[in-house]
């Protein structure tokens, strides 16, 4: 209930008993001598002095409401002056509050921020280590099913060896097969079902051995490599730069690289290296399945046909002579084509881009076009000033060397190259 319904209440309450006390007697007008109100004839009128008449019940009442009208206005004026003052007392408050406390609260968000980012590090390297333990794991269990793998086959092979010279001595004993006797017969029978049976078993083995060695070729780098660089899609802000360790005016040249491709379409770049006069200068690609490499244009190019698979780790080299004009590709380690009169007597300048992934040929802004993006893995990428030989070429391909010798116009995991736009470093 508000001041106000109070105030009208009361009002009310001494309203009806002032009106009652007037009805009582209190007030008493005589209306049977109303001669006051007559009019009487203005020569016989008497002046008369002013005499205060008493205050009528509407009156009283009247002044009783301006005095509770009063009442409300200051009690209203009282309730006002209260809440400015605790108002301004909370305000207050509040800015001692806020400038006793801001720096603490400050500092346990920071406390809490860093405790936050600790334990989510902490986290993090838990997971990785249970990764690197899963991945060793799994390398030995893989390692056991194949010498389990070995061992039966070893022990299938003697067991083959021993039935064959069996039934070998068996029929030179007993002479012409036509004089075999029925037990005999019976007997060769049996080793037939037997050697059958060898045979699925062998053929089993050797479908595990395969699916076991393509499981080891898409979870591991190839042998003698750590690191490689991962291009997550085909994309071309995605590319990674490289800074020559010497001068790239070559007359002769090999580049070798490792490519794990996730998808080839008619032209996706490996490494390319161009000038502003020429952007394809020398050049690595795929076309689909195919491997293509072009020195001094895309006139002058050796293609060797079904040597990428996708999904699989290929190892690519280039070769290429200006003397003779003799190019060369080699895919894992075995020469795959040869071409003559490729940009013969043209040399290579220095001052070009090179870069993995991408070609910069001025199509597109930033000179990058995403049909030619490369996706997938790449390692163990060299260069030398001269053409190395099918052995040494061999060794890179299948021995530990393929990451490990350098080239010396870049070396993989010396000369530095930058990755771009979200190609990054694995492990």
């Amino acid at each position: 209930m508000t001041m106000l319904q109070i105030l009208v209440g009361v009002f009310l309450c001494l309203s009806s008993v002032v009106l009652g006390q007037y009805d009582d007697g209190f007030l008493q007008v005589d209306y049977e001598n109303l001669s006051y109100n007559d009019i009487s004839d203005p020569e016989e009128a008497t002046p008369t002095p002013c005499k205060s008449t008493e205050l009528t019940k509407w009156d009283k009442l009247f002044s009783m409401l301006e005095n509770s009208q009063m009442r409300e206005n200051i009690l209203l004026q009282y309730v006002d002056e209260i809440i400015k003052v605790e108002l301004q007392s909370i305000r207050d408050e509040m800015h001692q509050f806020v400038a006793n406390f801001a720096g603490t609260c400050t500092n346990a968000i920071d406390s809490a921020s860093t405790r936050i980012t600790s334990q989510l590090e902490g986290k993090l390297m838990q997971i990785a280590e249970r990764i690197g333990d899963t991945n060793t794991v799994h390398q030995s269990q893989h390692y056991k099913v194949l010498e389990q793998l070995l061992v039966a086959s070893q022990d299938t092979a003697y067991r083959l060896s021993k039935i064959e010279s069996a039934w070998q001595n068996g029929a030179e004993a007993q002479g012409l097969h036509s004089k075999f006797k029925q037990q005999d017969v019976s007997v060769y029978t049996g080793l037939e079902k037997v050697m059958d049976s060898m045979a699925y078993d062998l053929q089993k083995t050797r479908a595990e051995l395969q699916l076991s060695q393509k499981w080891v070729a898409q979870h591991f780098l190839p042998s003698g490599c750590e690191v490689a660089l991962l291009f997550p899609m085909r994309s071309r802000k995605i590319f990674a730069s490289v800074n020559p360790a010497a001068s790239m005016t070559l007359d002769s040249f090999t580049a070798c690289i490792w490519s794990k491709v996730t998808d080839a379409l008619n032209k996706t770049v490996l490494f390319s290296y161009g000038t502003k006069r020429n952007p394809y200068e020398i050049q690595l690609s795929l076309s689909q399945q195919s491997a293509v490499l072009s020195v001094g244009g895309d006139t002058y190019s050796t293609v060797a046909a079904n040597a990428a698979t996708v999904g699989e780790w290929a190892h690519f080299c280039g070769t290429w002579s200006s003397n003779e004009g003799n190019a060369s590709l080699w895919v894992n380690g075995e020469l795959a084509a040869t071409s003559t009169g490729v940009a013969e007597g043209h040399p290579i300048p220095d001052g070009g881009i090179l870069q993995l992934g991408q070609e910069k040929n001025g199509c597109c802004v930033g000179g990058f076009d995403e049909k030619l993006a490369f996706s997938g893995k790449l390692t163990g990428f060299n260069i030398w000033d001269k053409v190395l030989d099918g052995e040494q070429i061999a060794h890179l391909a299948k021995g530990e060397g393929s990451c490990s010798t350098r080239g010396n116009v870049v070396g993989w995991g010396v000369t530095e190259i930058l990755p771009h736009g979200g190609a990054q470093y694995i492990h």
